[in-house]
Protein backbone atom coordinates (compact mmCIF):
# COMPACT_ATOMS: atom_id res chain seq x y z
CA UNK A 1 0.00 0.00 0.00
CA UNK A 2 1.51 3.38 -0.94
CA UNK A 3 2.66 5.65 1.90
CA UNK A 4 0.28 8.41 0.86
CA UNK A 5 -2.70 6.12 1.45
CA UNK A 6 -1.89 5.75 5.18
CA UNK A 7 -1.92 8.88 7.29
CA UNK A 8 -1.14 8.81 11.00
CA UNK A 9 -1.88 11.78 13.23
CA UNK A 10 -0.56 11.62 16.76
CA UNK A 11 0.93 13.45 19.71
CA UNK A 12 4.51 13.07 20.92
CA UNK A 13 3.25 12.54 24.50
CA UNK A 14 0.61 9.90 23.66
CA UNK A 15 1.41 6.33 24.76
CA UNK A 16 -1.27 4.89 22.42
CA UNK A 17 0.35 6.77 19.52
CA UNK A 18 3.72 5.24 20.41
CA UNK A 19 2.20 1.75 20.52
CA UNK A 20 0.42 2.24 17.18
CA UNK A 21 3.61 3.59 15.58
CA UNK A 22 5.61 0.62 16.88
CA UNK A 23 2.97 -1.79 15.57
CA UNK A 24 3.04 -0.24 12.08
CA UNK A 25 6.85 -0.21 12.10
CA UNK A 26 6.97 -3.87 13.21
CA UNK A 27 4.61 -4.75 10.33
CA UNK A 28 6.87 -2.92 7.87
CA UNK A 29 4.04 -0.59 6.87
CA UNK A 30 4.91 2.75 5.28
CA UNK A 31 2.85 5.72 6.45
CA UNK A 32 2.85 9.49 6.69
CA UNK A 33 3.22 10.54 10.35
CA UNK A 34 2.28 13.97 11.65
CA UNK A 35 2.78 14.91 15.29
CA UNK A 36 0.10 17.56 15.71
CA UNK A 37 1.63 18.95 18.91
CA UNK A 38 4.82 19.85 17.01
CA UNK A 39 2.95 22.02 14.51
CA UNK A 40 2.34 25.73 14.92
CA UNK A 41 0.08 28.45 13.56
CA UNK A 42 -1.86 27.89 10.35
CA UNK A 43 -0.24 24.51 9.71
CA UNK A 44 -1.50 23.24 13.07
CA UNK A 45 -4.96 24.74 12.51
CA UNK A 46 -5.26 23.16 9.04
CA UNK A 47 -4.07 19.78 10.32
CA UNK A 48 -6.58 19.83 13.19
CA UNK A 49 -9.38 20.57 10.71
CA UNK A 50 -8.20 17.65 8.55
CA UNK A 51 -8.18 15.27 11.53
CA UNK A 52 -11.67 16.45 12.58
CA UNK A 53 -13.00 15.43 9.14
CA UNK A 54 -12.11 11.84 10.05
CA UNK A 55 -12.47 11.98 13.84
CA UNK A 56 -14.72 14.72 15.22
CA UNK A 57 -13.57 13.97 18.78
CA UNK A 58 -10.00 14.93 17.77
CA UNK A 59 -8.52 12.06 19.75
CA UNK A 60 -5.20 10.41 19.03
CA UNK A 61 -3.92 8.43 17.37
CA UNK A 62 -6.11 8.87 14.33
CA UNK A 63 -4.97 6.63 11.50
CA UNK A 64 -6.46 6.79 8.02
CA UNK A 65 -5.94 3.68 5.89
CA UNK A 66 -7.45 4.40 2.50
CA UNK A 67 -11.05 5.22 3.46
CA UNK A 68 -10.94 3.42 6.82
CA UNK A 69 -10.36 5.40 10.02
CA UNK A 70 -8.87 3.74 13.10
CA UNK A 71 -8.99 5.83 16.27
CA UNK A 72 -6.80 4.82 19.19
CA UNK A 73 -4.50 1.83 19.20
CA UNK A 74 -6.46 -1.32 18.45
CA UNK A 75 -4.28 -4.00 16.90
CA UNK A 76 -7.21 -6.00 15.50
CA UNK A 77 -8.75 -2.92 13.86
CA UNK A 78 -5.40 -1.90 12.37
CA UNK A 79 -4.78 -5.41 11.03
CA UNK A 80 -8.24 -5.44 9.45
CA UNK A 81 -7.76 -1.99 7.89
CA UNK A 82 -4.33 -2.99 6.58
CA UNK A 83 -5.59 -6.42 5.47
CA UNK A 84 -2.86 -8.20 7.46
Amino acid sequence: MPTDSIKFWGLTTCIHCKKAKQFLDDCGVAYELTYVDKLEGDERKQTIEEVKKHNSALSFPTILVGDTVVVGFNEADLKAALKL
